[in-house]
């Protein structure tokens, strides 16, 4: 049995991408969302949730990029207003342990709250940047989550025998993203150990990882066809380039309109049709 939780994530960054994540669920494969509680479109965005009852609503956690709702961050800030833009760095300071954990607990809970306040029912977290794959990163997130309430979280790896292998072969732009999605394997025991200590749930891993900014209809149709047994979560990023998207400082423009048409063509949902793929939430867990 194959089952697939298909995310969106950066639900409330933009209008376009609210109006582009609503779409692909109404229209389309999407079966979830997180949302970033610090994002400039988040009021309306919470407004899309209760009005789209089929969209389960996660809290996209956001320890890079942006300001956070807290106070007094001087590791996650880094001495300044606003979180470190460069993930490189995030990482380094997270293994080196140069980040406080209490400041990630408390920033990561105040998120989750913000959303609940709204009259939301979360049903998981994850990070922006996948910055909870990090052990260092990852026990203050998980136990954010849980004292609000929260027992599920994205598995943040991406299993080699996901990929299709003559994708990457024939993609020169995956090589790259390939080979650093396999560097980070080396936190994933630390992760399935800490999933079993914090009583957490979450899937068996995530596809779609390495394709990111490159998720057209033909890489999608290979994910699908080649996704194993089991449970796993489709990382999306679906949105209408715009001026607003254009000055989020995301790398990620043109390529959101092209993954949103991958996810509400009719080729894609007759592929997960064929494969008997069926498609559940974070909820379903």
């Amino acid at each position: 049995m194959r089952r697939l939780i298909i995310n969106a994530d950066d639900f409330g960054l933009t209008s376009g991408v609210n109006r582009a994540i609503v779409e692909g669920n109404r229209s389309g494969i999407v079966t979830s969302a997180t949302l970033m509680a610090n994002a400039k479109a988040f009021v309306e965005a919470t407004g899309l949730v209760k009005a789209q009852p089929g969209l389960k609503t996660g809290c996209h956690v956001v320890l890079i990029d942006g300001a956070p709702l807290s106070a007094d961050l001087p590791t996650l800030a880094n001495g300044s207003s606003r979180f470190r833009s460069s993930l490189k760095q995030f990482a380094l300071d997270a293994v080196r342990k140069r980040i406080a954990a209490e400041e990630i607990q408390r920033e990561t809970e105040a998120q989750i709250r913000k959303i609940q306040a709204c009259g939301i029912t979360l049903t998981h977290v994850d990070s922006h940047k996948h910055t909870h794959m990090f052990p260092q990163v990852l026990r203050p997130v998980l136990r954010s989550a849980r004292a609000c309430g929260v027992r599920a979280v994205r598995n943040p790896f991406e299993p080699w025998r996901s990929w299709p292998h003559s994708m990457v072969l024939g993609s020169p732009g995956l090589w790259f993203r390939s080979a650093a999605v396999m560097a980070f394997q080396m936190f994933a025991s630390d992760f399935r150990r800490a999933l079993k200590e914090e009583g957490m749930l979450s899937t068996d891993g995530t596809v779609g990882i390495a394709a990111t900014g490159m998720l057209d209809q033909q890489i999608l149709l290979k994910i699908l066809n080649a996704l194993p047994e089991g449970t796993w979560e489709l990382v999306c990023h679906p949105g209408y380039s715009d001026v607003d998207l254009q000055a989020a400082g995301t790398r990620l423009i043109q390529s959101r309109e092209i993954e949103l048409a991958a996810l509400t063509s009719a080729e894609t949902q007759e592929a997960i049709a064929h494969q008997k793929i069926e498609l559940i939430s974070y909820a379903d867990l």
